[in-house]
């Protein structure tokens, strides 16, 4: 089958024009079909906070009321994704920006309420692999903002490190896929203080006794439960690393 490589890059790394830059002159050197999903959340905050709106966080995650969902769409759809879809064909990449409802790429229902009340978060139904398939095809880079819909006129702030295992997952079918999540660090480490410290290899089964023991925690456990479900759904291998080491073959590898 095809290669496919799909990358995750947070939001630390796409709101600085300088790191972005050179981000984007590493990932073009990935071989073949390349899909870009990115995050956004400092600059969101940010204009939030000029706008008078009250962040509200959860265990890493965003609450996302009916205010911030139109500051969530306005910088992750509108501000981060076009500039990041303007640095690549600045560097010869022909790249389409796009959220969950283009195309009707990704959708999803609302996350029902529980112990949290998430707001107008989306939990992934369905990725239209056919769209995907055919932008890649057209030799286009799809560039994917973590704002997703109902189907129903709804739009719905989603978890970009979640966007990218969904999309490998749908894939998998289609293309051999590698998915790499990029951040700051080096990859997973066993002391976050330490940059040495670095776990090369994690299978599931380390993973649970890293986690237990503490090693593993905050929002490293969903980035990596993301990683485990795309592994078990036919993604050949999940990399994280840091956002400058993306073609070098660094990080922690997860099979």
């Amino acid at each position: 089958m095809q290669q496919l490589t799909i990358v995750k890059v947070g939001g630390k790394i796409v709101e600085d024009l300088e790191s972005l830059a050179t981000f984007l002159k590493n990932f073009a050197l990935l071989a073949g079909d390349k899909i870009l999903v990115h995050g956004g959340g400092t600059s969101a905050t940010l204009l939030a906070e000029k706008l008078g709106i009250k962040t509200k966080m959860t265990e890493g995650r965003r609450i996302t009321d009916a205010e911030m969902l139109k500051v969530a769409t306005m910088v992750y759809a509108g501000l981060v994704n076009k500039n990041i879809v303007a640095q690549l064909q600045k560097i010869g990449i022909d790249a389409v920006g796009l959220t969950g409802a283009d195309m009707n790429l990704i959708l999803s229902d609302k996350r029902p309420v529980k112990e949290i009340d998430y707001g107008f978060v989306g939990d992934i139904r369905d990725v239209n692999v056919p769209v995907l398939s055919e932008l890649l095809g057209q030799n286009y880079l799809p560039v994917i903002a973590p704002i997703t819909h109902d189907g129903n006129g709804n739009l719905l702030n989603t978890n970009a490190d979640t966007i990218a295992s969904e999309v490998a997952k749908a894939l998998a079918f289609n293309f051999n896929i590698r998915l790499i999540y990029c951040f700051e660090k080096k990859g997973v480490l066993m002391n976050e203080a330490d940059e040495e410290s670095l776990i090369p290899n994690l299978d599931f089964e380390l993973f649970q006794q890293y986690k237990s023991e503490g090693i593993i925690q905050g929002g490293m456990i969903p980035k990596l439960d993301n990683a485990f479900r795309a592994i078990a759904s036919g993604v050949k291998e999940v990399i994280i690393t840091r956002a400058s080491d993306v073609n070098m073959g660094k990080g922690t590898f997860i099979r």
